[in-house]
C-alpha cells in the first residue's frame, strides 16, 4: 500500500523501491496489480498451485497403487506408504507422504479401502494391461470392444441420496424397509462408440454371459470381430463359456463376427470401464430414488441408457469425458482410472 500512495503522491518507481528496500520490478508489480483489479487482491495471500494437483502425479500414483507391489520389488501384499514414495521416486516423481494421501483421499478413496479396491494382486498385472491397451489402440473400424459387467443386485426400496432441502429439514430413509423386488443389469459398453447394450438376469453366471455374447453378434453382424473384456469372476472365464466361443469360432465361417476374449487382471473392477457408467446411472436415477415396483424400475434405468446412447450416436466419441456430467472418471481405458465410484452402490 505503500507503494501505491508513494506513486500517487508523484514519487518514481525507482526512487520508492529504494526508499522502501525493494525492486523495482516488484515495486511495479504491485502498481500494475493495483490499477488491473482496483486493489481487491492487494492484501489476499499469493495462491499457490498444489503438488496433489498435479494430474501426471494423481496419474502415476494411481497407476502404482493398481499394481501389486511385488511388481515393484517389494515382498508385500498391500502398499505401504514409504513403499509407494520410493516406486514414484524411481518412476522420477517426488513426492512427500502427505501430498500422497491427499491425492488418494481427494479421489475418494480411504487407506483402509484403498487395499481393498484400488490394487490388483495379479501377479500377470502389466501383461494383461499391456494386451489389452495394445488392441484398444490398434482396433480397426470393423472391430467392437465391449466392456461387460453386471449391476446389482440390488433391492427396490428407498434409496439414501443427496437432496435439495432447506437447512431446517433432515431428509432420512428408513432403516427397515420392505423391499419391492430386486434387479441384475448386465450391460456392456462398446468403447469406440460409447453404446451401451443391456438386459435383465435373475443370477451372475455363464449362461448369462453366453447370452450377452449372443446379443452382441445379433447386434454386429457387420462386424469382423468383437472383443469381449471383462473382471476376473469365475463366471466369467469359465470352461463352458470358452467352450462357446471356441466352437462358434470354428463355425461361424466368416458369415459371423469372431469373438475373442479380452480378460481383465484380478481384482481390477478400476479398469472395467463399463463401471463409469454404472457409477452415473446410480448416481443419475438410483440414488434418492423411492421406485413402487421393479418394472418402474426397469422403465428408469431403460430410459437412462437410451438417452446416453442416443448423446452418443449425435456426439460421437471414441473414448469420450464424463457422460451427462456425472460419471466420476472419463470413458476410457487407462492403468490410472478409477472407473468403480467406491460409494456409488
Amino acid at each position: 500500500m505503500l507503494t501505491i500512495l508513494a506513486k500517487r503522491a508523484g514519487f518514481s518507481v525507482s526512487a520508492i523501491a529504494r526508499h522502501l528496500g525493494i525492486s523495482q520490478p516488484t515495486a511495479s508489480g504491485y502498481l500494475v496489480d493495483f490499477d488491473s483489479t482496483g486493489g481487491t487482491c492487494m492484501f489476499q495471500p499469493p495462491r499457490r498451485k498444489r503438488k496433489s494437483d498435479d494430474p501426471l502425479l494423481k496419474d502415476a500414483v494411481f497407476s502404482l497403487l493398481h499394481e501389486p507391489p511385488s511388481l515393484s520389488g517389494y515382498n508385500r501384499t498391500t502398499w505401504r506408504m514409504d513403499d509407494i514414495q520410493q516406486a514414484l521416486k524411481n518412476r522420477g516423481f517426488s513426492a512427500c507422504g502427505a501430498v500422497i494421501h491427499t491425492i488418494i483421499k481427494d479421489a475418494g478413496f480411504r487407506w483402509r479401502a484403498a487395499r481393498v479396491v484400488l490394487t490388483s494382486n495379479d501377479p500377470h498385472y502389466r501383461e494383461k494391461l499391456e494386451h489389452v491397451q495394445a488392441i484398444l489402440s490398434n482396433l480397426n473400424e470393423d472391430e467392437k470392444f465391449f466392456s461387460i459387467d453386471e449391476f446389482g443386485p440390488f433391492a427396490i426400496k428407498m434409496k439414501a441420496g443427496r437432496v435439495l432441502v432447506t437447512s431446517d429439514v433432515q431428509p432420512t430413509v428408513p432403516q427397515w424397509q420392505k423391499s419391492k423386488g430386486w434387479l441384475i443389469a448386465t450391460a456392456a459398453l462398446e468403447l469406440s462408440t460409447n453404446q451401451v447394450t443391456h438386459f435383465y438376469s435373475r443370477a451372475k453366471n455363464t449362461a448369462e454371459m453366453i447370452r450377452m455374447a449372443g446379443v452382441l453378434l445379433d447386434e454386429n453382424q457387420m462386424a469382423k470381430k468383437l472383443y469381449l473384456s471383462w473382471d476376473a469372476a469365475s463366471w466369467h472365464m469359465s470352461k463352458e463359456l470358452l467352450a462357446f466361443v471356441k466352437q462358434h469360432n470354428s463355425t461361424c465361417d466368416g458369415r459371423l463376427p469372431i469373438l475373442e476374449l479380452a480378460p481383465l487382471p484380478a481384482s481390477a473392477q478400476f479398469l472395467n470401464v463399463i463401471e463409469s457408467v454404472y457409477s452415473g446411472m446410480a448416481r443419475a436415477i438410483i440414488h434418492s430414488s423411492d421406485y413402487q415396483s421393479v418394472k418402474e424400475a426397469q422403465d428408469a434405468i431403460d430410459r437412462y441408457f437410451t438417452e446416453r446412447n442416443e448423446h452418443y450416436k449425435l456426439n460421437p466419441k471414441r473414448a469420450g469425458k464424463k457422460i451427462w456430467g456425472l460419471e466420476r472418471t472419463s470413458v476410457e481405458f487407462s492403468g490410472s482410472n478409477n472407473c468403480k465410484d467406491p460409494a456409488f452402490r
